[in-house]
């Protein structure tokens, strides 16, 4: 495994780069909310415009599939124009539209609406992991992108414990009004940090006394297709996004619809087990670091442990457990569900050429809305307007499984991969 070099660690000081990471976290944060705060809205939206449960997951499916669409697009921009300026303007997009949600008058409209959060949101990931990438040292990558990830069960817990509070008190749109304010202030300040220089296309370092040669279209695609490594771990992440999108679009009703109790405590319940994810994240991303270290297939053999251990909590708190009992082993599948993702990310950026690291994420969030989060709530909210939702979700299990044996598989490849990766120096503007 070849060794980080001092220029790949960019020139900005670790306080600053700190500083960056703090308006990216808080970003995150806010994407989430937008996305999730939805979920604990279906009872109220239900009521008000008598839509189907399927209905209701495309509210949220209506997100993924535009990220689907536009998020390579927006990755391109991000990895050869600008990280700080793409994603402050994704940020005023998503934030504006989901203040256009508390305005919808019927189905359609909300839709349409929802639509337009998702372009917004499209690069977000992207652009911020390319500029985590950049900023922080390859062997803390993916600790440093496991404290970035834990935004997302906290925005998403916030986003599905606060909905149903302010849905109950003044309205299901004032919800979404609400919490468009902090996002689209956070999105301007993002337009004067400090961005690294876009990295040239080539396929040998720059100063290395080898003539410089620039990547042609077919090699800067075989990139993505040649690394056994990286597309299993795309198809491991889209497995397990279609369980944790499950999860964070139905637990609200699902502790409703068991449990008999207001929507506002349901949610508040689904929230804390998302919750605690914000622990799963930074220790999946830590640990993911510690067994690189020793062995740097680690970065895949800890996502496989993970997904594992999220289908065995899974199966036996939705098969054999009810009550308070099945409430406490889903706590423990709140830390487990999302420690895969860290680990997984990294793999994306380290087997890749650096000036492909936004693109080669971009590709796995497609991957995993294509076979994950966009088919996950609708099938969830399919299968429960067939049966029930307790049918629906004791089938979780199966897929959190089969992204175990897909992470296991892909790390045989990992170490010869990431050796393939040229290494170039990263400079700051």
């Amino acid at each position: 495994m070849q060794k980080l070099s001092a220029t790949e660690k960019g020139s900005i000081s670790p306080g600053y780069a700190w500083y960056v990471f703090v308006l990216l976290f808080l970003l995150y944060m806010f994407d989430y909310i937008d996305r999730l705060i939805v979920v604990s809205l279906f009872p109220f939206i239900k009521a008000e415009w008598g839509i189907s449960d399927a209905s209701c997951g495309m509210l949220v499916s209506a997100v993924y599939w535009s990220i689907l669409i536009f998020t390579f697009p927006v990755s391109i921009l991000v990895d050869r124009w600008s990280r700080k300026k793409t994603i402050g303007i994704m940020a005023i997009v998503w934030s504006l539209a989901t203040a256009a949600c508390a305005f919808t008058r019927n189905f359609s409209q909300l839709f349409v609406a929802r639509t337009i959060i998702g372009a917004g949101e499209a690069g977000y990931a992207a652009g911020g992991t390319a500029m985590i990438s950049g900023i922080f040292p390859r062997e803390k990558r993916a600790r440093v992108i496991g404290y970035w990830n834990a935004s997302i069960p906290l925005g998403s817990a916030i986003g599905i414990a606060a909905g149903g509070i302010i849905a109950e008190h003044f309205g299901w749109r004032h919800a979404l009004g609400i919490v468009a304010v902090p996002g689209f202030i956070i999105a301007i300040l993002f337009f004067w940090v400090r961005d690294y220089k876009t990295i040239d296309l080539v396929k040998t370092p720059v100063n290395s006394g080898i003539p410089v040669e620039k990547m042609k279209v077919g090699e800067i695609a075989a990139q993505f297709i040649r690394s056994r490594s990286l597309v299993l771990a795309n198809l491991g992440f889209a497995a397990s996004a279609f369980v944790t999108t499950s999860l964070m679009s139905w637990l609200p009703s699902y502790f409703h619809r068991t449990e008999g109790i207001p929507i506002s405590r349901a949610g508040m319940k689904a929230g804390a087990v998302m919750f605690l994810a914000v622990v799963g994240a930074p220790l999946g991303g830590y640990l993911a670091d510690k067994w690189y270290e020793k062995k740097p297939a680690g970065r895949m053999l800890l996502p496989a442990v993970t997904t594992t251990l999220t289908a065995i909590i899974l199966f036996i708190s939705f098969v054999f457990c009810t009550g308070t009992a099945q409430y406490l082993v889903l706590l423990a599948g709140g830390i487990t569900a999302v420690a895969f993702v860290p680990a997984a990310v990294s793999v994306t950026q380290d087997v890749v050429h650096p000036g492909l690291r936004a693109m080669s994420l971009s590709i796995c969030v497609i991957i995993q809305h294509i076979l994950g989060s966009t088919l996950g709530p609708v099938f969830v909210g399919a299968v429960s307007d067939r049966y029930d939702l307790i049918t629906a979700m004791s089938v979780l299990p199966l897929f959190s499984l089969f992204a175990g044996i897909l992470f296991f598989v892909g790390s045989f490849y990992y170490e010869k991969d990431a050796d393939r990766v040229v290494r170039v120096s990263i400079e700051m503007e």
